[in-house]
């Protein structure tokens, strides 16, 4: 889809950008969110795998979804030592996740919602909503601020997100609003918390 344009052609620069910030600064607010003993995990839009391997690492099963073939590439090399199955998908369909079937007990989404629309989205969070094992989690993060350059992000907010979270059964458990760890002034975040019920 066209919302993972400009990351191909960048993913040199993104692999580094990605790789320089650890898991749990990006997640501090939301750790206590992901189960304390081992459980099956779906990164979606897992970009590198920086998050992926922190968790496999923990002992989680994952599944890495990334569509641009140079970051997943990256990522496979990066992070070879961590038993991840990396994916070929994208939202808003998740075609090939959904058709094999599975569930789990927390879905990430970093850094991914913005860049789909608000019917991209609407298509989406039932199909994400879909995967979770009863009372698992979605652990996302919602980027404000201007677009880069040859890159296609939509204005996102917490609360038409949890608005839309809710409308396929799921309850917000966590919201908090924070900076932009790599220091840009005008990007800011929201981390979200939700809950199948």
């Amino acid at each position: 889809m066209s919302g993972w344009s400009g990351y191909g052609e960048n993913a040199t620069a993104l692999t580094e950008q990605y790789e320089s910030v650890a898991f749990a600064d990006v997640h501090r607010d939301v750790l206590h969110l992901f189960p304390s003993r081992p459980g099956r995990v779906l990164d979606i839009g897992a970009g590198t795998g920086r998050d992926a391997a922190a968790l496999a690492a923990l002992g989680h099963e994952v599944t890495a979804v990334e569509p641009t073939a140079e970051l997943r590439s990256a990522g496979m090399r990066i992070h070879a030592a961590q038993p991840i199955r990396w994916v070929d998908d994208s939202l808003p369909e998740l075609a090939v996740v959904r058709r094999q079937g599975g569930r789990y007990d927390v879905i990430m989404l970093t850094a991914v919602w913005m860049h789909l629309d608000q019917a991209q989205r609407a298509i989406a969070m039932p199909h994400i909503a879909g995967l979770l094992n009863p009372s698992g989690r979605i652990v996302m993060s919602l980027r404000h601020g201007p677009v880069p350059e040859g890159r296609t992000m939509y204005d996102v907010s917490a609360a038409e997100t949890i608005e839309l979270a809710e409308s396929v059964g799921l309850r917000c458990i966590h919201r908090n609003d924070r900076e932009d760890m790599l220091g840009r002034g005008d990007v800011s975040w929201s981390f979200l918390g939700l809950e199948a019920r």
